[in-house]
Formats: structure tokens, sequence, C-alpha cells
């Protein structure tokens, strides 16, 4: 296998890398009369005027949803999923340096998407750069689509597959090696109820957040404080506040926690008979697979269904339940939906869909997989199987992609927190892969 990638190409990257950390695209929704922000809109901006430089036709949508550069010839379009926007920095006072200022240390380059996605993102671009760079002609079209709102809604891909070509196969460099071939549906939906004067809870975060707290203020305190230690759960007490400890995990591993909010509803079911609380403890109880209520769902490409109860509203005028569902790729989300509604309703409970994202599933044996797997075993001598996953990337936006890099076996995954970084060494070798990659799919007949 020739090496396409220079040395040249590693350092116009990381100068790259360096130049889009620089903007610090969280999404600020409707900024200056931009869709999420004018960082997020300055961001994609310098990206599609980069691949300019390097020769690429690029469009930008009227509305600023998205961007797209491509190169190359032939009725086939090959897509390489990226994204632009990042997640807020965080705790700043636990940066080794400034969150959107990249730098090298210790063999690391450091900073706010580095490793999510602008990095990923600018290793694939300069791999093909490679390729064009070493005279090669493509058989196929070449389309980075440049995303702005991966990491809150994904109205960016929403607009995009509204008004675009969609690709004949493609990858998102936005995951891990070797290669994420099914990813689990993912299903966002609140179960409404009525209210209760006596009560008032409020618990949970994010939707794909296993809470890992969850309080209660009232004249149950001492009642309820004696029921948990029967139970034999975890709880902390302060300024007349109890408050039930739990385990967070992503929701995508919620077997893998502690549901605080369970908990806190088993323990006041001895004093409370309300189907809300009647519904989180007796029909689902501390079951994160959603068996209580489906039977086991479960396939063997993706593995178990999840079910999170990741929020509690309840006060005296309404009751509300968040609930994150993965659902694997074979099963039918139009059936579970109905059931879970069947079941609800039995506890005067109404279900109300907040968001929805289609599974994700290419089959091993398929071109597409098969070609990458090759790459990756090929430069890497690593016999580490595709996997399935609970998480999403953009590849599930259109069929025929997968997820593919740039976090290696092993590797330190940082995204999302403090000092986000990824190894010098992970960064070339991911380039050498994409390079190869972009080479057998769009250049080797």
């Amino acid at each position: 296998m020739k090496e396409f990638v220079t040395q040249e190409h590693q350092l116009d990257c990381i100068q790259a890398i360096q130049e889009l950390v620089a903007f610090p695209s969280v999404c600020q929704e409707g900024e200056n009369g931009t869709p999420f922000g004018q960082a997020i809109q300055d961001v994609l901006d310098h990206t599609l005027a980069l691949t300019e430089k390097m020769g690429f036709s690029t469009y930008l949508d009227p509305e600023g949803y998205y961007g797209y550069a491509e190169i190359g010839q032939g009725d086939e379009l090959l897509a390489v999923l990226c994204h632009l926007d990042v997640v807020p920095a965080g705790d700043l006072d636990k940066w080794e340096s400034p969150p959107f200022e990249a730098i090298i240390k210790d063999q690391h380059l450091i900073g706010r998407g580095v490793q999510d996605d602008k990095g990923p993102s600018m290793m694939a671009l300069f791999a093909l750069k490679a390729l064009l760079d070493a005279g090669l002609s493509l058989k196929k079209r070449v389309r980075f689509i440049f995303g702005t709102d991966e990491e809150t809604l994904w109205r960016c891909m929403n607009r995009y597959n509204q008004l675009e070509e969609v690709a004949d196969m493609g990858f998102a460099p936005d995951s891990s090696f070797p290669l994420t071939y099914a990813e689990k549906g993912l299903l966002q939906a609140k179960l409404i109820g009525i209210g209760d004067a006596d009560l008032q809870l409020e618990a949970g975060q994010a939707y794909n957040v296993v809470p890992a707290k969850a309080s209660y203020q009232g004249s149950l305190l001492a009642d309820l404080q004696t029921e948990l230690d029967r139970l034999g759960f975890d709880y902390e007490l302060a300024d007349g506040s109890l408050t039930v400890l739990g385990l967070s995990r992503h929701a995508k591993d919620a077997v893998k926690g502690v549901n605080a909010i369970v908990r806190l509803a088993k323990a006041l079911r001895k004093w409370s008979d309300h189907p809300t609380l009647r519904f989180i403890a007796d029909a689902v109880g501390e079951d994160a697979t959603g068996s209580s209520l489906f039977g086991l769902i479960t396939d063997e490409p993706s593995g178990d269904l999840s079910f999170n109860i990741a929020g509690l509203t309840l006060n005296q005028d309404f009751s509300e339940i968040r609930l994150d569902i993965r659902i694997p790729v074979l099963a039918d989300k139009e059936d579970l939906v109905e059931t879970l509604s069947q079941k609800a309703a039995a506890y005067h409970l109404h279900y109300e869909e907040f968001d929805y994202l289609a599974s994700l599933y290419v089959p091993l044996d398929s071109e597409l997989v098969s070609t990458l797997m090759s790459v990756y075993q090929d430069k890497t001598g690593d016999a580490t199987p595709a996997k399935s996953s609970g998480g999403a990337t953009f590849a599930r936006t259109m069929p025929n992609c997968v997820a593919f890099g740039a976090c290696f076996p092993g590797s330190l995954q940082t995204e999302h927190q403090e000092n986000e970084r990824i190894k010098l060494e992970d960064l070339y070798k991911a380039m050498d892969i994409y390079a190869e990659a972009l080479y057998r799919l769009a250049v080797k007949e």
C-alpha cells in the first residue's frame, strides 16, 4: 500500500484544526439572525473557504444551516459527514489551556473539538488532499457535508435531506475505529399525566443521561428516610431536603447506571398511590431494558433495548415523565410506541413524542463495510470486529453510511470533557487510514 499522506499534509491538517478550534462554535440559537450562532456561521464560512483553496466547489445553504464541498466526477456520490459545532467548554478552571486555542503539549493536540468533530473532519479532508496532490483522479464525486447542529437537534441535516442529493455511500468520522455499522433508533418521549397537590418533584436533566440525583422536600421526609434505609438505597440529607443517589451513565448504557428517579418513586410508593409514581415504580422499575413493558427486545446486530427514565416533573397541575429509549435496529418502533401508549394509558398517562432518530444498519457483508474494515485491518493489523452502538452519529442521516473513526481502540476518549485532546500519533494514523479508504472507495478501479 502506498503512503499518500506526507509530513506537509500532517502539519497543514494540524494548522487547519487549530484555525477551526479558534471559533467558539457552541449553539447560540438565533444570534445575529443566524440559525445557530455567529461563531458557527463563521466557522462554516471559514471551512468552505479552506476547501475552495484546495479546488473544491462549495455550496452554502442560504439559511446557513449547512454547507458542503465537492470534488471529483461521476454519477456516484460519496459523502463524508462532518459537523463543526461543539459542546460548551465546561469548567474553565479544569482546562490546562484555553479551550478555544488548540495547542500541542506532550505530543497531544488539546482544544475543544479536536476529537469531536473538527479534528477528524480535517483529518479526512487532508487525507483526500493527499490523494489529489498525488495526481490521482476521482471516479466518484466526493462531498464533505458540514453540519452545524449535531450537538443539539440535527436541524442542519434535516434541512440538507429535504433539499439536497442523498449520497450513494459514505461515512462519518465522528466515532471510533474500526467501524460502527449499527446504531440503535433513538426515541425521546414524554408521558403526561395528572398533578398532585401534595407532591412537588423535579428531577433529571438531559434526556440522554441516567439521573444520579432525585430530591424530595415535604412532610414525608422522616418516613422516606426510613423506607430508603429498608430498601438499601443511598441518599443524603441537607437543609431539609433528601436526595436519593444513583449512578449516572449515558442513556445508551442505562443498564450500567442506577436511576435515582426510579428509586425515589419506589420509596414514595409506600405512601402515595399517584399513577405516575406507580408507573415508574411498578410498571418499569429498575429494569433498564424495558422488558417489564415490552418483553425482551433484542437483536443480533445491536443487542438489547435501552430504557431510561431521564426526568420527572410532578406538581399540582400536571406530571411529566421524560424517556430516552434506544431501539434495536431490527425492532419495529411503531409497535413499541403502541405498546408503550397502551401501558401508559392504564396509569392515566398520555404519550407524546419529543424526538426520534431512525436507526443505522449497514450489513457487515456490504461493499462499504467490507472495504472500510479491510482498510483498517490492513493498516493496523488489529482484528477488532465492527461494532454496534446505542449512540448516534450523522451516519444515520443517510442510507448506506457508517461511523468510521477517528478514535482508536484503547485510546482515551475525551469528547465533551475538559482538556479534550488527541494524540498526534493517532491523528497521523487516522489520516493514513482515511487516505487509503478514500483511495479504495473513490479512486481505485
